[in-house]
Parts: C-alpha cells; structure tokens; sequence
C-alpha cells in the first residue's frame, strides 16, 4: 500500500445570507485515502476480504484491544451480525435505552426479541443503571448500553447486574471508538459490540462498520453468518477441504473501496482525535459562561470516562428555546441539529417493544431540549469562533 500519489481536495463553500456556510458535519480526508481507493481499484480485486480489509481490521485491533474484528457494511449491519451471532430467541428480551437509534433495537426485533426501553440519566444520557434491575423479567437475556457521544456508560454497575442476573452485556459502541472507561477501551466490555464508520462519525468510509468479539466460539460462528453462512474462510485458511453452506448468514462484509477509505482513515486516527478534541474543548470552554447564565447544561464526563470528542450538545431549558436556537445559528450560516426521538414512544417501539417500569420521562424531555453543534476535524479556530458567537448572540426566552 502506497501513499506516494498527490492528493488534492476541493471544497466548494456555501454561502448563507452573505456568510460562508458551517456544516454539521463534514468528511475529513486522511492522507492517503484516495490513494489507497485507488490502489485498491487497480488492483482488480474490489469485493470483501482483500488486503485492505486485513489492513483496517488490523488496525482496528490495535485501537480496541479486540481479539476478533469483523467489518461490515454499515454500524447497522455489524448490529445485526451481533444479534444474529448473540441468537435470541423469540420472545426473549433485551434490555436497551429508549435515547438510542432505531438500529439498536431493529436487529433484535428482526429476530423475534423484545426490546425493553430504559431511561437515561439526565447527566450523560446513557442507560440509567439505577433502573436496569427493575426491567429485568424471567425472559431477559441481554443488557444492551449506548455510549452516548463516546461517553461510558457506568459499566462497573452494569456488569455487576449482567452477572448477578446471568445477563449478557452487548455494547453499541456507535459514538464511542476511542473512548475509554476507567482506562479500558468502549467495545471491549461486552460479549460483543458494534461500531460505525458512518460519514457522521470521527472515523468513517461513509458507510461502514465492524463488529468486536472476544470469544473465539462466538468469533467463529459469526465470521461463517458474515461469510452468508458458509465456512469459505476456513476453507481459504485450509482448515477445511471445501467451503459448504453450514449456517444461516448474509452478506456483510464491505467492498475493498471501502476499506481502503477506512485503513486511510484508521492510519490518521491520531490526527482526527487532536483535532476533534481542540473543537470540542473550544466549545466546552467558551460556551460555559453563557450556558449557566442562560441555564441550558453542557455535556458531562465523569470521571474516570475518556470521551472521543464524538459529538458536542446543548440542552435548552424547552422544546420552544431549543428549535428558537436552530433558527437563530441557521440566519448566521450555521448548521445545529436534533438527535433521537426516543424509542419507546415511536410507533414500532409501541409495537415491538415496551417501556421499562417508571418510563422514559428523563429521555422524552432531553430529546425536545437538545442541539448538537457542528463538530469535524477541518473546523478551524475562526469557524468554531463563528459557531460560538452566534450561540452566545442568543438568549433564552
């Protein structure tokens, strides 16, 4: 793999009112990224499981502590490979947060289980740990937590409930790659965890993802369910004399494209976390005044939890504030967004689902209050500046 060719970017701005346009979100491109895309063209071998593909695992490895790494084709393919691998059974029940994406509990769902939504702490907004015990019935089988914006969830307590109950705990680790708890890496806490390389996220190949195991028994039958359950690569490793259908399984496993955009990405991964932190603790900073002046709540870490730098928000005192505050940043030419509605009170989380005992209120309320700010790696200095003077240049009403 070479990183010899010249890369050049252009990035046309957009202009807003007069202003040159902040995006939520925009893709950093690593040094070598085009040049491994290329290179992996030309190589004329383009599906999965290629050079590249080891490259990114490898790496991936390194970052997380993980025995077994998998990609796949998106965070919400490697959920479904880990739901699929964890083989629940129908009726059986999965303890989640009702704060999360719909991906966490479809993959579950897809196999007959019953997501149970729990409420989130009105600190981190991850699972409530104080209410997992109330949740769990004679047909619970898994707790599954979000760390949410990279955040750890209190994993001491939650893996003390988990063992206690005989529970397994699986880890959508969606937010959380570099993240770390009491000085161990998020995704090496559970049986399994996800990850995504979704273009929102701080490492990325637009759509990506990869799932953690540390079992070999489990690392076993998932790597046959991603291989659309054959066991072609024992077959390639010469453990076996041909490959034959054994399992069920599907096609997960991404595109040497993409894993050569992700192995660039990986390589750099030092750089966008320096970065990603400056913008964050720029915010952090700045904004502190103006937030207890106005009364909206800024992230929280607690101690002991090492964050990525994945995502930063503001909770506004009311649904009212928090969309006032949308229109406010976007007359200035900045881009802030809402995040989750919460689980159990959507439609198919009526259906499939059902709320843990006491509700959701905790989870209801943050998701009418809260704003997510622009944050990537190419936001420089001047434009975080930008980003702070306009919230500040708001009031609560």
């Amino acid at each position: 793999m070479t990183g010899s060719e010249e890369v050049v970017v252009f990035i046309v701005p957009v202009h807003t009112n007069g202003l040159t346009h902040i995006p939520f979100h925009h893709p950093y491109v690593a040094e070598n990224q085009l040049a491994y895309v290329t290179d992996a063209m030309r190589r004329g071998w383009i599906s999965g499981q290629g050079p590249y593909n080891d490259r990114a695992a490898e790496l991936l490895a390194k970052v997380t502590g993980a025995r077994h790494v998998l990609l796949c084709t998106s965070g919400t393919t490697a959920l479904d490979l880990a739901a699929l691998t964890f083989d629940p059974g129908p009726g059986d029940e999965i303890i989640m947060p009702s704060f999360t994406f719909v991906s966490s509990a479809n993959a579950f769902v897809l196999r007959g289980a019953v997501p149970v939504f729990v409420d989130c702490r009105p600190d981190t907004l991850n699972i409530d740990e104080e209410r997992i015990e109330a949740a769990i019935t004679e047909r619970t089988r898994a707790v599954m937590v979000v760390h949410y914006a990279g955040v750890a969830c209190e994993m001491e307590r939650i893996g003390k409930i988990a063992e206690r109950y005989g529970l397994a705990v699986i880890e959508d680790n969606a937010h959380g790659l570099g993240g770390s708890y009491r000085g161990r890496p998020l995704g090496s806490f559970g049986s399994m965890a996800a990850l995504s390389f979704h273009a929102t996220k701080n490492v990325q190949c637009g759509e990506g993802g990869a799932v953690l195991l540390a079992d070999d028994r489990l690392a076993e039958r998932a790597e046959i369910l991603r291989e659309k359950g054959t066991n072609r690569r024992q077959f390639f490793r010469g453990q076996v004399d041909m490959y034959r259908w054994v399992d069920v399984g599907s096609a997960f496993q991404p595109s040497e494209i993409a894993a050569a955009h992700l192995a660039a990405q990986l390589e750099a991964f030092d750089e966008i976390q320096g970065r990603r932190h400056a913008v964050w603790n720029h915010y952090h900073q700045a904004l502190a005044g103006w937030a207890k002046e106005q009364g909206v709540a800024l992230p929280a870490v607690p101690d002991g939890c090492a964050h990525p730098a994945h995502l930063y928000y503001l909770l506004l005192p009311d649904l009212a504030n928090r969309q006032a505050l949308i229109g406010h940043l976007k007359e200035r030419g900045v881009q802030a967004v809402f995040h989750y509605s919460p689980l159990h009170s959507s439609p198919a989380g009526r259906r499939y689902g059902r709320p843990a005992p006491g509700g959701c209120p905790v989870a209801e309320n943050a998701a009418d209050r809260l704003l997510r700010l622009p944050l990537y790696a190419d936001l420089d200095e001047s434009a975080c500046a930008r980003v702070v003077d306009a919230v500040t240049g708001y009031r609560v009403s």
